[in-house]
Order: structure tokens, then C-alpha cells, then sequence
């Protein structure tokens, strides 16, 4: 599973889409730089009298997202207490991947960083009527190509839903397949809001895109919590189908509202013949493939869990969920910052900066994912407890989902790297490279996941995605060791080295300070916060002090990006 920055279900998602995809979005804009015969790679380098409004910008976007993971974390709390990881959490679960699988090849995710370069070129030219006419023709386009899509999936779903759920049968088989239908038309939704965000973005609003996923989780927390009492039984599922359903709405309607503040005015005009209406759909082929490889990542998982048990998927998905807050918040946060650096350097042909600047991200990555990895190796279960135990979420299903979390933080720090030399391949122009190398992954991962579904249940299917993510990693490391002529692997594996030691140090006291405070203070949810919160700190500040003795390096660069930041 590609963890992808992100807006979505991702660390507690802040939007229906998982995390990864934002990371592929973002350089979807150089993907399509890079698709251009003829043209210049360039990096933008902002004036320094927009300094402060990007500043500005930057922490409103900021503080937004961390106030939309607050609500994903409620929203999933909510959900967990609800229905736990029973089978209509698992039907659920799969009837909502398999259409963002359609959306990621088709709707926002892939829409929105092929249409932004064409739409700003026409207004960079002050063809400002051929640039609404394109972005007129995109909307009744897709809206018209989304809802025969989802209309043909409503109609097939009895076919296409035993395809991702072959372990399913009988009532929850039925349930899968119609919570798809409830779901399935958020395709429309999406695809309308690529191109709604995409404007937006081109005239540097924002705003409104920031704050709409906080209302999508906000919104599926009240109609859940209202809608639930009225259905019975296994028929309460539908509540949160619902939910997410008005939410997906909501976070529409909120840029939608904000168009008003732009110069752009629709028109049923449907150029289908328009020239940028061709090179958006060419400029979206290598983002289309690599949205589509990491959902159909996510599918196998899901895939393989039906053979399990009914409850494997939701647990496997509630595992993810936590395993994506530090993926998020760490790799992605380095790799962003990190990528127009990398650009400049490739762009200039200064391979000796490119290389050392990716290497010194690589070990700021393992400095902070092999602890996140660490903490959870030592503390997965009380996590989980803490996290989603209550109401319908059993003790037994704490320990299934914990197993998930224990297995997923293996991939954790190989992530991380993947996600790097991913931005270094599109750095050098090369988004083919990694769409192949996302091949790869996905292969070793279902290969591995086939192998070990049936002896190790939970565990061996999310154990198949670290073995991927590692294959991949490998053969990154190898192809850009050539592109490099090395890699500073020798400092690589000293500070790796270092690392591992100030981890374990931290994953022995946690566990050490959890369980004699889990002993004195219970259970309850204020205990658990206590005992679980503390031993955190007390890791955390172990590790700092054993970094420190280590002497490695990174911690001092990283307390200096920290003080920059301020």
C-alpha cells in the first residue's frame, strides 16, 4: 500500500481517497511538464514579496489539515464503536475501494494535476475565453462519461463486486454489493470536483479546498450519528454509506461556492474536439496507471482478506488507518520539502548535489519511521485498545487489527524510502520509471500475499505488502545507483545502524513504562491515555538522549529545519 499524503481516508483520512495519492497528484503537474515534447523543465522559484502570502498560506493550509485529522480520528473512532470490524465493516470496506479504484483512473485524483498545467498555460496567454471553454467542456464531459460509468457499474455490480470479495457469500456478498451502488456515485461527485479544485488552484484560492475535508468528516459524523438508530440489524451499514455520500457532497459544494470569487463562468459549451481537452486526457495516461497501481495495491489486500475471514478486510483497513499518521506526517512532510530541491538539482544537471540531497533524505527518513516503527512493534495492541475499543469494537477485534498494525510497521520505514526515490525518479523526468517500479510492487506484493494469506491469515497478507515495498525499494535503490554512481550507502548503513540501536532503546522503556502504569491507573479511557501517552514521552525522550550519545547527525539537521520552520 502506497501511503500517499495524503487529503484521504488516509491517517485518519481527511478525504474518501487513500493517503498516497496525494503524493502522485502533486507531481502529477511534472509528470505532465515531462509528457511535453520540446518543452523546458522548470522550477519556480516564488518572489520574494509573495514570501509572506505563501507563508501565510502554507500555515492556513496547515492548520486546516491537522483539524481534518482530528475529525478523521473522530470520524473513525465513531465508526469503530458502531460496528466495529464485523462483516457488514468489511462489506462496507471493499464496496467503498472498489469505486475509488474507478476514481483514481478516472476522477479527481488524476483529473486535477493534468488539467492545472493546460488550464493556467491559456491564462498565462490571456486566453482566458479558450481557458473557461476547456474547463466548461471538461465538467459536462466527465460528468456525462462518470454517470454512464457508475450507471453500467450499478447495473454489473451482482458481477463485478464476487471479483474483489471471492471469499464472500450469501447475505454478506449481498450487502457488499449493495452498499457499492449507494456508494458508487461519489465517482460524480469527485471527477466534477477535480476540475472545481483545479480552478480554484490556478487562481490561487486555497482556501476552500483546505477546509472541505474537515466538513466531509464533520459531515458523515453527524448523519452517521443521526442515521444510525434508524436502521436495524446489518442494515445499519448503510447509515455510514450514506454518510460518506452527503459528505462527499459537502466537500463539493464548498469549493463549488467558492468559484464565485473567480473570474471563470460556465458555459454549456462541449468542444469535445478543443485541443486542451486532448492533451489533458494524454497527460493524464502516467498518473491514471499509478493511482490505479497503488488502489489496486490496496484491493489485494482486501482481495486475499475475504479468503480469511469476514472481518480480515475492516481489520486490515482499520490498521492502516494508524499506520498512515506517521507515514503522513514524517515522509511525505521530508519528501515534499525535499522535491523542488531535487528538481533544481536535476534541471541544472548537478548529480553529485541531487545525489547527496536524496541520500541525506533517506537518512532523515529511517531517523524518524524506525521508531514510529519501533513504538508500534512494542505497543500495537494498546494502541488499538486506546484508539477504537469501545461499543461494538470487542477486545477480540482489538487483537486481530493489532496483529495488522504489528506486521504493517515493517513496511513502514522501506515506505518511507519509496516514497523519496519515487520524487527523485520524477525529479530526473522520469514518471515512466516509477510507473514500472509501482509494477513491481504491486506484483511481489500479491505474490506474497497469495503465499502467505492462508498459513498466517491477517498477518501474512500485510506482511505480502512490506516484501513488495522492499522488492521496489531495492530496485530503486539499484537503478539510481547507477543514474548516481552510488548512493552514500556507507553513511546509509552507519546511521541505519545507529538508528536501529536509540529505536530499540525507545520500543523497551515505552513498553516498560505502559505496562507498569497499565497496571496502576486501568483501563478506562482516561487510564489508557495515562499509561499509553506516558510511555510515549518517556521513549520519545530516551531516544532523543540515545541520538544525541550516538552522535547521529540527523537529529541536529532535523532541529534545524524545525527552528527554520518557525
Amino acid at each position: 500500500m502506497r501511503s500517499q499524503p495524503a487529503p484521504a481516508l488516509p491517517e485518519f483520512d481527511d478525504r474518501p481517497i487513500n493517503a498516497d495519492m496525494d503524493v502522485w497528484a502533486e507531481v502529477g503537474v511534472r509528470q505532465a511538464e515531462a509528457f511535453e515534447p520540446g518543452e523546458e523543465p522548470m522550477v519556480e522559484t516564488p518572489p520574494r514579496n509573495q514570501a509572506g502570502r505563501i507563508a501565510r498560506s502554507t500555515a492556513f493550509f496547515s492548520a486546516a489539515t491537522a483539524a481534518s485529522r482530528v475529525a478523521g480520528l473522530a470520524r473513525e473512532v465513531v465508526a469503530a464503536g458502531y460496528y466495529g470490524i464485523s462483516g457488514p465493516m468489511s462489506a462496507f470496506t471493499i464496496a467503498f475501494q472498489v469505486p475509488n479504484l474507478v476514481r483514481a483512473l478516472f476522477a479527481d485524483a488524476a483529473l486535477q494535476p493534468a488539467f492545472v498545467p493546460v488550464f493556467t498555460e491559456l491564462l498565462g496567454r490571456k486566453q482566458y475565453r479558450e481557458a473557461f471553454r476547456l474547463a466548461s467542456t471538461l465538467l459536462l464531459l466527465i460528468t456525462m462519461v462518470l454517470g454512464a460509468i457508475t450507471a453500467l457499474f450499478v447495473l454489473l455490480a451482482p458481477v463485478i463486486m464476487p471479483v474483489f470479495a471471492p471469499g464472500f457469500e450469501g447475505q454478506i456478498l449481498e450487502l457488499t454489493i449493495s452498499l457499492s451502488r449507494v456508494l458508487f456515485p461519489i465517482l460524480i461527485l469527485l471527477g466534477v470536483s477535480g476540475i472545481v479544485v483545479g480552478i480554484l488552484n490556478s487562481y490561487d484560492r486555497f482556501g476552500a479546498f483546505a477546509i472541505s475535508p474537515l466538513f466531509w468528516n464533520l459531515t458523515i459524523i453527524l448523519v452517521l450519528v443521526v442515521a444510525e438508530p434508524r436502521f436495524h440489524g446489518e442494515d445499519k451499514i448503510y447509515a455510514y454509506a450514506i454518510a460518506i455520500l452527503i459528505g462527499t457532497a459537502v466537500q463539493l459544494a464548498i469549493p463549488a461556492w467558492d468559484l464565485r470569487h473567480t473570474p471563470f463562468r460556465f458555459s454549456w459549451s462541449l468542444d469535445w474536439r478543443h485541443p486542451g481537452v486532448r492533451r489533458v486526457l494524454l497527460l493524464m495516461l502516467p498518473v491514471t496507471i499509478s493511482l490505479g497501481l497503488i488502489n489496486f495495491n490496496l484491493l489485494i489486500n482486501s482481495f486475499f482478506g475475504s479468503l480469511v475471514s469476514d472481518e480480515a478486510p475492516a481489520a486490515i483497513d482499520k490498521a492502516f488507518r494508524i499506520y498512515q499518521l506517521p507515514q503522513g506526517i514524517f515522509s511525505v512532510a521530508i519528501a515534499t520539502v525535499l522535491f523542488p530541491t531535487l528538481a533544481r538539482f536535476a534541471n541544472a544537471g548537478e548529480i553529485d548535489n541531487l545525489r547527496s540531497t536524496m541520500a541525506n533524505g533517506m537518512r532523515q527518513i529511517l531517523f524518524v519511521l524506525l521508531p514510529a516503527a519501533a513504538v508500534i512493534f512494542a505497543l500495537s495492541e494498546p494502541i488499538i485498545r486506546l484508539v477504537y475499543q469501545r461499543g461494538e469494537f470487542n477486545p477480540a477485534e482489538t487483537s486481530i487489527v493489532a496483529t495488522a498494525l504489528f506486521w504493517f510497521a515493517f513496511s513502514l520505514p522501506t515506505n518511507g524510502l519509496y516514497l523519496l526515490q519515487t520524487r527523485t525518479f520524477f525529479s530526473l523526468q522520469r514518471p515512466w520509471m516509477a510507473t514500472w517500479l509501482a509494477m513491481i510492487d504491486l506484483i511481489v506484493s500479491a505474490l506474497a500475499a497469495w503465499a502467505l494469506y492462508s498459513p498466517f491469515g491477517v498477518g501474512g497478507i500485510v506482511a505480502g505488502t512490506g516484501i513488495g515495498t522492499t522488492a521496489a525499494v531495492l530496485a530503486q535503490a539499484v537503478i539510481l545507483r547507477r543514474e548516481f554512481h552510488g548512493l552514500e550507502l556507507g553513511r546509509l548503513l552507519s546511521a541505519a545502524i545507529r538508528i536501529t540501536i536509540a529505536s530499540a532503546v525507545l520500543a523497551g522503556v515505552s513498553y516498560v513504562v505502559w505496562k507498569g502504569l497499565d497496571g496502576v491507573v486501568g483501563r478506562s479511557l482516561v487510564g489508557q491515555i495515562v499509561s499509553l501517552g506516558t510511555g510515549l514521552m518517556a521513549g520519545a525522550a530516551v531516544y532523543l538522549a540515545a541520538a544525541w550519545a550516538l552522535r547521529i547527525a540527523e537529529l541536529e539537521q532535523i532541529m534545524r529545519l524545525l527552528r527554520r520552520g518557525r
